[in-house]
């Protein structure tokens, strides 16, 4: 059965990370079979012209770039969801999802919530003051926008029981939904080319490649120091690449930090990359890591095994129980010794090891997280739940 869907996000802004990579990747597969996908977004339309999102997108516009409140949001989207089958809210913590719930509350159309890794109990732990705000907001408002949902939404089981410790009061309703990304292809000597057209320096270079914002939360700080203590015991030419946006302002720091462990020659900053340069980046790594604090998919992970690259993840990262099932990588833990024995223990296998690893890592993104087949899974089951039905 082909549906007519609401997509309610924040920003559509590529470098805000996975929601609206979620979004876009869904809205490619569900609309060539012939659904209809439309999205409405907190931002002006000026902001929202050239997102190349290639699905009609209605801007309200809003008041501020945090909580986004637009006094046009909930009229509109009470208006016009019985146009539609459904309702989908891409993250928490800011007026979209109250927006929905205000409008929908009492009407007929069901809502859904996808919380994108936002109720990790990482961030009370990281942030416990920002965290009673959070508590107190859950209790008022946040809370209730998920209880009346019709479901939650979480990427991974991992995702949906850690979320579970993060709040008190307010139950809901949860469900894992099949998640994934686009295969890119096979176009690998086409990608390394455009990707060392545009990083001469790391042309004839091993390099390990980290992919993602320049956040405290991803743990660029601990690779930085992981490396500087691995590196004497890796092979010379083996850099560290860091290809991500810097949306904190934090590259200036960590790259003092980096000449502080006399390394900076060996780290590259490449900043946000895109198209053939961004997958010529994950085909010519000997492997991605991602020490994360938290991560609840990991988009760039599911991306780097399909293009046969390793992936060396830490525990946070919500996918590592697929990864390591797949022998797709390794997975320690979120620490500077955690992610030193990911080095120490990649670097120990011989080359036809890592060869072998990278293989695993392609069979492993096909079965577990090719868009293809997950878009139309998880449109099986928001049916399944609008049905009132246990999805299968």
């Amino acid at each position: 059965m082909l549906m007519r869907l609401l997509h309610v996000i924040c920003t559509t802004n590529r470098e805000s990370g996975g929601p609206i990579e979620a979004l876009r990747r869904i809205a490619e597969v569900l609309t060539k079979d012939g659904n209809e996908i439309h999205v409405v977004s907190l931002e002006s339309e000026e902001e929202a012209v050239g997102r190349d999102l290639q699905v009609p997108i209605f801007a309200m516009g809003s008041l501020g770039k945090r909580y986004r409140f637009s006094p046009a949001f909930a009229p509109w989207v009470r208006s016009n969801a019985p146009r539609y089958d459904a309702v989908i809210v891409h993250g928490i913590w800011n007026y979209s999802s109250v927006g929905v719930w205000r409008a929908l509350r009492e009407q007929s159309t069901p809502y859904f919530v996808f919380t994108h890794g936002m109720m990790d109990p990482w961030f009370r732990e990281g942030y416990p003051a920002k965290h009673i705000m959070k508590q107190c907001y859950w209790w008022l408002l946040e809370g209730r926008v998920l209880r009346d949902a019709r479901s939650v939404l979480f990427t991974c089981e991992e995702e949906m029981l850690r979320a579970r410790k993060s709040f008190v009061g307010h139950s809901y309703r949860e469900q894992v939904v099949p998640y994934g990304t686009a295969d890119p292809g096979c176009d690998v000597r086409e990608w390394q080319a455009a990707f060392y057209e545009a990083y001469p320096a790391l042309r004839g270079r091993r390099y390990l490649l980290f992919v993602g914002r320049i956040h405290p939360k991803k743990g660029c700080d601990i690779l930085i120091d992981a490396f500087a203590q691995v590196a004497p015991l890796l092979p010379d030419d083996v850099q560290l690449v860091f290809a991500g946006p810097d949306q904190s302002g934090w590259v200036r720091a960590l790259q003092s930090r980096a000449r502080n462990l006399s390394i900076e020659r060996r780290i590259h900053w490449t900043g946000m990359l895109t198209g053939a340069a961004k997958w010529g980046a994950f085909a010519s790594a000997e492997a991605m890591i991602l020490p994360s604090h938290q991560e609840n998919f990991g988009f760039v992970v599911a991306e780097a095994m399909a293009c046969k690259t390793p992936v060396l993840i830490s525990d946070k990262v919500n996918i590592w129980r697929e990864v390591v099932a797949a022998q797709a990588g390794m997975m320690e833990s979120d620490t500077a010794e955690g992610t030193c024995n990911l080095l120490r223990r990649f670097w120990e296998l011989k080359e036809e090891e890592r060869m072998a690893m990278g293989r695993r890592a392609r069979e492993g993104f096909l079965r577990h997280f090719d868009i293809q087949t997950t878009a139309r899974g998880y449109l099986r089951t928001i049916q399944s739940l609008i049905e009132n039905k246990v999805p299968a």
